[in-house]
Formats: structure tokens, sequence, C-alpha cells
């Protein structure tokens, strides 16, 4: 059959076999499908389709949202997710799509991370208008860094590789974060992580009196986010789909012992890799 024949013999199947045969492709490429004609339109914007690309479980999770979601269609529905996190649980998680794939994303407040040391003259919990979240954590004067959260491994997308990342601001005045850090992701109950060395800001090393920056650093340096605050990676994690429990992501400095100062902690985002 020729290749015209071919493409005469898809226009005449039924809208309901296109979306299926659409579902087996991406977001991305259904948008691209619905500009070709209006038949490729009605079956690339079906709410059959856009379901096939929105979590098995999306229902109970924007049954946890803070505020109710209102949407016409699955697609609006899809969109909405990718564009504008929700916030679950009473405000304790942020939620997303990854717009490329349909994956999950998350992000834990810094209310529900645990930190060590925190004492009213070691952390307080302020409101800024830029953040998602109610409250977040700003680190008064510690030596001792260690903060870290978990997440069902369950909660996340299965056959993905996902990213653990710290998402934080410093203050102009802010002081021992050029001194490399520790951090981990890993699997509570296996308890097996590299230790990654990552820094919140450049590197320096001490030439005599002069304080210069390091030009190499063997290790993760942060990086601007579009919504202005900073991400440092603390590692990865692979959610094959078939481990039952709980991920753990660490940021911790509990050696060396260098003061702090001025650290602003949103909270940790897991997303996938590929994004």
């Amino acid at each position: 059959m020729s290749e015209e024949n071919k493409m005469s013999s898809f226009w005449v199947l039924p809208e309901a076999c296109i979306s299926y045969i659409f579902s087996f492709t991406s977001p991305k490429e259904a948008c691209i499908a619905s500009t070709v004609s209006m038949g490729f339109k009605s079956a690339a914007e079906s709410d059959f389709l856009w379901e096939q690309f929105l979590p098995s479980d999306y229902q109970d999770i924007i049954a946890r949202s803070v505020s109710p979601l209102v949407y016409s269609s699955k697609k609006e529905l899809y969109f909405h997710l990718c564009d504008s996190p929700i916030l679950l649980d009473g405000g304790k998680l942020s939620f997303r799509l990854s717009k490329t794939s349909g994956k999950k994303c998350f992000m834990l407040c810094a209310k529900e991370l645990r930190i060590l040391v925190e004492a009213p003259q070691h952390w307080t919990w302020k409101t800024l208008a830029e953040s998602r979240f109610a409250e977040v954590a700003e680190l008064l004067d510690v030596c001792w860094l260690d903060i870290h959260g978990k997440m069902q491994t369950r909660m996340l997308s299965p056959k993905t590789n996902y990213g653990a990342y710290l998402v934080f601001k410093l203050l102009e005045n802010s002081y021992g974060f050029n001194s490399p850090l520790k951090a981990s992701v890993k699997l509570v109950q296996h308890g097996i992580g590299e230790n990654n060395t990552v820094c919140l800001k450049q590197p320096i090393r001490r030439h005599g009196r002069l304080r210069r920056p390091v030009l190499q650093f063997d290790g993760w340096l942060p990086k601007e986010r579009r919504d202005g605050w900073m991400e440092i990676e603390l590692g990865e994690y692979f959610n094959d789909g078939g481990d039952e429990g709980d991920i753990q992501m660490q940021l911790f400095d509990i050696e060396k012992l260098h003061w702090k100062h001025g650290l602003i902690v949103e909270g940790i985002e897991l997303r996938p890799k590929e994004e």
C-alpha cells in the first residue's frame, strides 16, 4: 500500500481510534497533531487522550488540594497542573506535572523537613511573599548543619530517574557557605547512598591573607530557578516502581563546622531529571 493510501486510510478512522493512537505519543506531539486538521484537533484534544497523560492517581491528588480546581477539560487540567503548582495536605506539599512527560513533581515545604538544632537562637520561621508556602526557614547562626526530608517512593512516577533539589536563598549578609557541604539521596530501608559534594556559593580558598574563588570545584554549584529561587542538586534516585519505603534527601555539615548565617530554605523538590 502506498504512503498516500495509508494516510487516506488513517483519515477515515473514527475519532476514538485516532485518540487511542495519539495516547502512545507525548503531550507535545499531541499538541502538534492538533494543528494538522480539524479531525486531528478533535481527537488530540479529547478527554480520553489527556486522561492518559495524567497520572493514574490524579483524582486522589487533586482531592487533597487546599483550593478547589476548576477546569473544563482534561487538557486544561493537565496544563494547569504543569503551569500552576497546587498545594496539598494543608499546604505541606506542593505538586505539579512535568509538561513534557506528565510525570509527578513534588516539593516538601521547610516545615516538613527535619532541621537539626532547630531552636529560636539558631533558626526562625518567616513569611515571604515570593514563596508558595506559608512559612520558610531562616538560618540565624549555626555551625552544625543537618537538613533532611523524606517522601514515600510510591508517591513518585514509576520508571523515572528523579533528582532531589534544595530550594533556597542566601541573604546579602550571609556567610559560611563558600565551603563544601555533603549531600545524599538514599532509600531509608537500605541505608545505602553516595555522599555528594555541593556548595551553595562559589567556593573560595585562602592564599595568605587573600581569599580567592576556586576556579575548579569537584562538586555541584547552585543554579537560579525560573521562580527566582536558587537550587542545588542533592543527588538522584531511580524509582523503578517496585521499591516500597521512604527516600531520604539530606544536606549536612557535621565535620568542619564552619559558622553559617543567612540561609533561607523553602523546601526540597523531587522532579524527573529529564525535565
